[in-house]
């Protein structure tokens, strides 16, 4: 029996989303001990494995990793690491759901990204979706209370990366395969994870750093024996899951795979809960609510508008 891209676009991004979660677990579990480019470097390095010798074969072997637009390879794939380092940095001192949920104005981004570089038009029941999802965000950052910590703006940060690297899919998506752009990420993330070691990792600034940075500024280690399983990992859930999220786009309607990503609010809470105890209060759980909600609203819009601008068949 053969899926059909309906089917494909969910399951992909349902599986992406998952190993994306697990991820992050496991890179706030080893956030105390080892420093951020130390793990990314060898996380890439194990996914750069995972493309070339599973991966690759699949697409037509080596050919498949050329690409027509380097430069915009390049761009895509720095954007992907700006918001991995912004993220995890965040993510090593703040509460998995909230992290996640405020790394969820990516969409809202994305719709005034679309706007602004694509060309788009968005009507303003979408606009008002956009301002709903702002306001859920400013709802868990609290700015002027006294819990507000400026580390809960690097998922923010992490957004305007992910938001510039879905515009960038959008431009490659016709000529690039999948598996180049998984490449040339992995191989983006080891060049500045081996420039930032070079500068960073003898941990001559960790003692000066504050909470936030910490994690960046720690002195590489070697990896403890019963740490590794966990370290090596994350390459495999980092390949896999950016895999099949591009697979996703790729084989299904964006307006069809983009509330799938929204799963991983649900899953943040609950694996936040199970590994850490950490429960969101009532204030955070409003903003993840309104995050969520405008979000899928404007995932539905767009697939409504979409539907109309389809040409009728011929009867």
């Amino acid at each position: 029996m053969r899926l059909s891209s309906t089917t494909l676009g969910p399951l992909f991004a349902s599986i992406a989303v998952t190993l994306f979660a697990l991820n992050d677990v496991t890179m706030k579990f080893l956030s105390g001990g080892y420093a951020l480019h130390e793990l990314v470097l060898i996380r890439s390095v194990v996914g750069l494995a995972v493309v070339l010798l599973f991966m690759a074969p699949f697409e037509g072997g080596l050919p498949a990793l050329k690409t027509k637009r380097l430069g915009a390879q390049m761009l895509r794939a720095g954007l992907v690491f700006f918001a991995n380092m912004t993220f995890f940095l965040g993510l090593s001192v703040l509460p998995l759901a909230d992290a996640v949920a405020l790394f969820f104005v990516s969409p809202f981004l994305i719709t005034i990204f679309s706007v602004l570089f694509l060309g788009e038009t968005v009507g303003p029941r979408r606009w008002a979706a956009v301002g709903v999802g702002l306001m859920g965000v400013l709802i868990i950052l609290r700015p002027g209370a006294a819990s507000f910590q400026l580390a809960s703006l690097l998922p923010v940060f992490a957004a305007f990366g992910y938001a510039g690297l879905h515009i960038m899919t959008r431009y490659l998506r016709d000529t690039e395969t999948t598996v180049s752009m998984v490449f040339y990420i992995q191989l983006t993330f080891i060049l500045a994870s081996l420039a930032f070691g070079l500068v960073l990792g003898d941990g001559k600034f960790y003692a000066s750093s504050p909470a936030s940075l910490e994690f960046l500024m720690r002195p590489w280690v070697w990896p403890s024996a019963p740490d590794l399983p966990y370290i090596l990992t994350l390459g495999l859930f980092a390949a896999v899951g950016g895999y099949f999220i591009s697979l996703a786009y790729r084989t299904g309607e964006a307006a069809l795979v983009a509330p799938f990503e929204y799963l991983a609010l649900p899953l943040s809470i609950v694996l936040g809960i199970l590994m850490f105890d950490e429960w969101p209060d009532v204030v955070a759980w409003i903003g993840i609510a309104l995050i969520l909600g405008s979000g899928l609203y404007t995932v539905w819009r767009e697939h409504q508008l979409a539907k109309r601008q389809r040409p009728k068949r011929e009867s």
